[in-house]
């Protein structure tokens, strides 16, 4: 790696040849305003809050996409760097919303700290406004284009990182929004759902469908008996919103806070992520031993889902029949557990607490019916669950360690891993290895299949068998994977496929900012609580193994199949 010197700020900064003045000056610790900026993102420069002074240069120059090179002098704070910042944040807000106390983004929009940091307490600029509709037509994400500043990080993480491309610039000039074409609704293309839109929006033009109110109403009729479970994405990433480090494991707090919200029930995604392992498996096991469609493709990320319904229909046959967790316990609290504590499912609400936008669409599928009842009623994300512990007073960090409630409160290692790109393959590699060939698998680590590559590849053996396995995650990934597929050219056998950067840990409804640090260090914690825990392999939990007991009979079973999987629809793209 070759460097350069540079002088910043009247200093000497040493920094990678190629880099840009901004990740140079944020190497030195030197601080430079950014609002289109984002590190996981394509350099647009069309906020221009980020100028600085180049020596020699005859105009301010935007940091975040001037190369460095050797000898270059930079200012970053002076009085026309300052004056210039201040016109550009004011031109934004100029046309923008002061409805700040209501804004989903209170407290947390990039705008609203720089209108802060640079002192600005009124606008001199007092233009048109335009004012538009706001989209509320998708189960997912709303879109409120009255509060977007055009910087069009949407767009590039909807088209470059996912590859979908269900928004961009519509119309030109002082009439531009950030739209589906010809002005269309979310609902009506081919939106994934997935919510890295939201993300990555440094403002609240864009956000997650509402669920905080009906939950709210159904945890105060008294004659509604609420279940809520939770995924394993939320205990690595739901203390952020308490001001906790990324990384900090909260499984015993999270557990505690729903009871204190008023949950009858408190159930963990865990145990059906256990359970899914066990159907996806011995679906899997059957496909190679009996010449079944090949290779068989994950089925329990939603955003990945509805992305090859539209843009791979022909692969659907691919794959894995098996609800995702989320739909599998809401299946279960509906009929084995209704039954088990003598409640009727009529009078079950039954809730879940993910860190994904894609299953509030998931929720609503018709085909997601299979007791009798709509297996999951209500998603909260992440965030939108911090926003209830908050509206109830309740003091998380002071909260003690409590557990999950039986019957389906008990979780493997191997399902907390469900979190992290990598971690169904593993989850899925460690029972069938023991279930094909009868001994006990020594090493649990898979780390071939672990990591934030976009696509890993790997030939597992289990017994005298050559497992050919692949790994994605994000939709551009997966898209370059079911090319291959596509071609002829991809000979696995089992493929795993995550929405969103990273995993679940990385999933649209998680606390912002998520970026490629913060989603490291979630999955660094989904490993940790993995290697703590006494089981580490789906087929090991107790419960999973009851539930088979008294009421499924078996894996790929008549009523496992018709409670616990599912088919998907081709749609049009």
């Amino acid at each position: 790696m070759s460097t350069v010197t540079l002088t910043i700020d009247g200093r000497p900064v040493q920094a990678e040849a190629g880099s840009s003045i901004l990740q140079a000056a944020q190497q030195a610790g030197v601080h430079i305003p950014t609002l289109c900026y984002h590190p996981d993102l394509t350099v647009r420069a069309v906020c221009r809050i980020c100028v600085v002074e180049v020596k020699n240069a005859r105009t301010l120059q935007a940091a975040c996409s001037y190369p460095v090179n050797e000898g270059l002098v930079v200012t970053t704070n002076s009085p026309r760097i300052r004056a210039a910042r201040k016109v550009n944040l004011e031109l934004l807000l100029s046309n923008h919303p002061f409805d700040c106390p209501t804004c989903v983004r209170n407290q947390n929009c990039e705008l609203r700290a720089l209108a802060n940091e640079y002192n600005i307490t009124q606008v001199r600029f007092q233009g048109e406004r335009k004012e538009h509709l706001i989209d509320s037509s998708s189960y997912s994400v709303v879109r409120d284009p009255n509060k977007c500043i055009l910087c069009r990080r949407c767009v590039d993480v909807c088209n470059s990182v996912q590859a979908v491309g269900a928004i961009g610039p519509v119309h030109r000039g002082f009439d531009t929004v950030i739209a589906p074409a010809y002005d269309a609704k979310l609902a009506e293309v081919a939106c994934a759902m997935c919510g890295q839109c939201i993300n990555h929006c440094p403002v609240g033009a864009l956000y997650e469908k509402d669920a905080i109110s009906d939950v709210w109403e159904a945890l105060a009729d008294p004659a509604t008996h609420v279940a809520v479970q939770v995924a394993p994405a939320v205990r690595v990433a739901l203390g952020e919103e308490f001001g906790m480090e990324p990384g900090q494991i909260v499984t015993g707090k999270l557990a505690a806070a729903l009871r204190r919200l008023g949950f009858d029930v408190v159930f963990d995604t865990n145990f059906s992520a256990d359970l899914t392992i066990m159907e996806e498996g011995y679906e899997l096991i059957d496909r190679i031993q009996n010449g079944g469609v090949l290779p068989q493709m994950t089925s329990c990320s939603p955003g990945w889902i509805k992305y090859i319904e539209h843009f791979y229909p022909d692969l659907l046959p691919n794959l894995s029949t098996c609800k995702s967790p989320q739909q599998m316990m809401g299946a279960l609290i509906k009929s084995y557990y209704a039954e088990k504590s003598g409640v009727d499912p009529a009078n079950i609400v039954s809730v879940s607490v993910m860190p994904c936008t894609a299953k509030k669409f998931e929720c609503e599928r018709p085909e997601m019916t299979d007791s009798g009842f709509k297996d999951v009623d209500h998603v909260l994300t992440t965030r939108e669950l911090a926003k209830m512990i908050r509206e109830a007073g309740i003091e998380f960090n002071a909260l003690p360690e409590e557990g999950f409630d039986s019957p389906l409160g008990a979780g493997t290692g191997a399902a907390v891993i469900f979190g992290a790109t990598g971690g169904v393959m593993e989850a899925a590699l460690r029972t069938a290895y023991e279930v094909l060939t009868g001994k006990e698998l020594k090493k649990l680590d898979f780390e071939a299949v672990r990591g934030m590559e976009g696509i890993k590849q790997a030939t597992v053996a289990v017994g005298d068998l050559p497992v050919k396995v692949a790994v994605a995650h994000g939709l551009s990934n997966a898209k370059a994977l079911m090319e291959k597929v596509k071609a002829g050219e991809a000979d696995y056998h089992f493929i795993e496929i995550m929405c969103c950067p990273g995993g679940c840990i990385g999933g649209g409804g998680q606390p912002v900012p998520t970026n490629s640090e913060i989603r490291k260090k979630r999955a660094e914690a989904i490993y940790r609580e993995d290697r703590g825990l006494p089981l580490r392999k789906s087929h090991e939990n107790p419960e999973v193994q009851e539930v088979y007991r008294e009421f499924l009979v078996k894996p790929l079973g008549e009523k496992s199949h018709h409670l616990l999987h599912t088919h998907y629809t081709p749609r049009p793209r």
